[in-house]
């Protein structure tokens, strides 16, 4: 598009196109269909779809010729809203509540089948943990930080993460099929998971999902800790603590951070 049309009015009509094509359908729209929803005509409508197919922000379906934004497009708006990762969103967080609790607060993100363990702060007591340190990694399910995960993935995924990983989740000798449904039923119901096995002799943890925009887990805030601080009366305060953090974290996920899909990457420099 040149100068003097983005000067006669181009960028409004470029804008209008643009909220037209977030609300298509998946499959994309046509011509006639966009130029509607936009208030333009179609042979406007067809130069700026081709204006912008040629700049790689909209893509068309080779079989069906609709048009919806492209990939290139939605990542470039994640960044612009999203400038830093994963990692680095949430050390500040990681700090507050170590400072706050006093307790070792880690940061586990979802790998595949298994949780990583992306950042740790330290806190006054000595504990030990699933993960262990920066980089560990676990079965998604075994232990509160990876069974909060695991409990707020969409169902089709959860139920395949819940097939592949039994024969490894009953090698700790405590968890069957029913076992671990129930856990995950009761993190849904309650929002977190804060189930002691006895595995850690004299430990405890309890840890919530941290959910994207579209309310899938993505990682999770796990507080690990000696028995005896996380009573009844001091749980709901943790757990508190712990949901008001996530839920301000969830809206400024990146969805496009290469962490949640390569969670070593955001180890570097750890």
């Amino acid at each position: 598009m040149d100068a003097a049309s983005t000067a006669t009015g181009g960028v409004p009509r470029v804008f209008a196109l643009i909220r037209a094509l977030v609300a298509v359908p998946a499959e994309g729209g046509r011509v006639t269909q966009l130029a509607r929803a936009a208030g333009l005509t179609q042979g406007a409508t067809h130069r700026l779809v081709q204006s912008l197919l040629a700049e790689g922000m909209v893509e068309q379906d080779g079989r069906s010729k609709r048009y919806r934004l492209s990939v290139d497009f939605l990542a470039l708006a994640a960044r612009a809203g999203n400038p830093g990762d994963l990692r680095s969103l949430c050390r500040p967080v990681l700090l507050r509540l170590c400072a706050s609790l006093g307790d070792s607060i880690f940061l586990l993100v979802r790998s595949g089948f298994d949780a990583v363990c992306l950042d740790r702060s330290e806190g006054a007591f000595p504990i030990r943990s699933f993960t262990g340190d920066i980089g560990g990694r676990v079965a998604l399910g075994v232990g509160q930080g990876a069974l909060a995960i695991l409990a707020f993935l969409p169902e089709a995924e959860r139920e395949e993460v819940i097939r592949f990983n039994l024969p490894r989740v009953r090698e700790y000798g405590v968890y069957d099929e029913v076992c671990l449904r129930t856990g995950i039923e009761r993190v849904r119901q309650l929002g977190h998971a804060d189930r002691n096995t006895g595995l850690l002799e004299g430990m405890a943890g309890v840890a919530v999902p941290i959910c994207d925009r579209e309310g899938r887990a993505v990682a999770a805030l796990s507080v690990g800790t000696v028995v005896e601080r996380l009573n009844a009366d001091r749980m709901p305060t943790v757990v508190q603590l712990l949901k008001r953090e996530a839920a301000a974290l969830g809206p400024r996920i990146n969805p496009f951070d290469a962490t949640l899909r390569r969670p070593a990457q955001g180890l570097s420099g750890a």
